[in-house]
């Protein structure tokens, strides 16, 4: 493929953002590239050091935190809409705590499969990016994907022994934006949406949670992810406005369609049916229950709630001005646009994001203070 050709495929319009093919290696030790280096990623590359934190060290996380799965709820009740309906009248307590906390689980398992999917993007995108400022970004957030997999593998063993599988609409996504040869599927995909969802699904484990532990992993991990938003952040700003008609249509229909299409997927009772299996519970006539309890309405009623992963996901969209006219009607029939507009910059988690900054500096500062060594990751 010329190199006009890839240029237009991958819709970069910033030199920043520049690629190559991942096979282009010659292009990475091309002596002129070392002095092209973008100081648009210095900001967020240099507060590495203010969120630092090791999964493996009881400094930041203590893994042998009790919690006992038989008698306590991980998620409150309220939270898990199979116990809100005519599911409960078939189960006893212990039952009811037991389903409750394997679909927590298949939560977080879904969590760290896309952990595990950012990890393997993030470090696609070294392999493609020119620019030697954006690759150092990716590079470093490859290497913060890392720990979110190590903290969340850890505590699902730590609770359950191991994850669920990846569900079949959560691992088609992460397939396609993991593989793409395409920079804005990889950027958009991850930065925007991926990022998008998870600060949601964070935001509402970490209000809601019972188990501390979980709270404290969750803030940790959201103290990452809310730099790894800028990156998309500063991507859009820097591209969106210089593409075409064309080229804009083009990354707002494959928007639209991914959110489609994770919005009627991604959470759906079908995507868990053995776990009802699992408490002798047939799967159609849970999904039925659901459906009576909270009717057609119910994935719109939800996502008025602003730790909504799905609201989160749209806001994330709106700000980068990937929803225009066009997609719009898309949108609108889930969430009120003109609301989110109104809330401006501020995005759930930023303040949790903000208080677990402050944490990680103390426990920082005092390990440094005592001697103890502190690696920027």
């Amino acid at each position: 493929m010329a190199a006009e050709s890839v240029r237009d495929e991958h819709i970069t319009r910033d030199p920043a953002y520049r690629a190559v093919a991942p096979d282009d290696f010659p292009s990475m030790i091309d002596v002129a590239r070392y002095d092209t280096r973008s100081d648009a990623f210095d900001r967020i590359i240099g507060a590495t050091h203010d969120h630092f934190w090791d999964p493996y060290n009881p400094a930041y996380l203590d893994y042998a935190t009790p919690f006992d799965l038989a008698k306590e709820h991980i998620m409150p009740p309220d939270r898990v809409p199979e116990l809100q309906c005519a599911v409960a009248d078939k189960l006893d307590e212990g039952q009811k705590i037991r389903l409750g906390n394997n679909i927590t689980r298949f939560r977080l398992s879904g969590i760290l499969h896309g952990e595990q999917g950012a990890l393997s993007l993030s470090a696609s995108l070294c392999d493609i990016l020119l620019d030697p400022g954006a690759q150092e970004y990716a590079a470093n957030q490859a290497r913060e994907e890392a720990r979110h997999v190590a903290g969340f593998g850890r505590y699902i063993k730590a609770r359950w022994g191991s994850p669920y599988p990846c569900s079949p609409e959560l691992g088609r996504f992460l397939n396609e934006i993991v593989l793409s040869p395409v920079v804005y599927k990889k950027l958009v995909g991850m930065q925007i949406m991926l990022e998008g969802l998870a600060m949601g699904a964070f935001a509402d484990t970490y209000m809601h949670t019972r188990d501390p532990l979980l709270k404290r992993l969750v803030q940790l991990v959201m103290t990452d992810e809310a730099f790894h938003h800028k990156f998309g952040k500063i991507w859009a700003d820097r591209t969106l406005p210089n593409l075409t008609p064309e080229e804009h249509d083009k990354v707002e229909d494959w928007a639209a369609h991914v959110f489609e299409s994770l919005l009627f997927n991604l959470t759906s009772i079908s995507q868990r049916g053995y776990i009802y299996e699992e408490m002798g519970l047939d799967p159609v006539w849970v999904r039925d229950a659901v459906r009576e309890r909270f009717g057609s309405n119910s994935r719109r009623e939800g996502m008025k709630e602003a730790t909504n992963i799905f609201r989160v996901l749209v806001k994330t969209l709106l700000q980068a001005g990937i929803i225009t006219a066009r997609t719009k009607h898309v949108y609108a029939v889930w969430v009120d646009l003109e609301e989110l507009a109104g809330e401006g910059d501020y995005m759930i988690g930023d303040a949790v994001a903000a208080d677990g900054i402050e944490y990680l500096r103390e426990i920082n500062r005092k390990r440094r203070g005592s001697g103890q060594k502190v690696i920027s990751g």
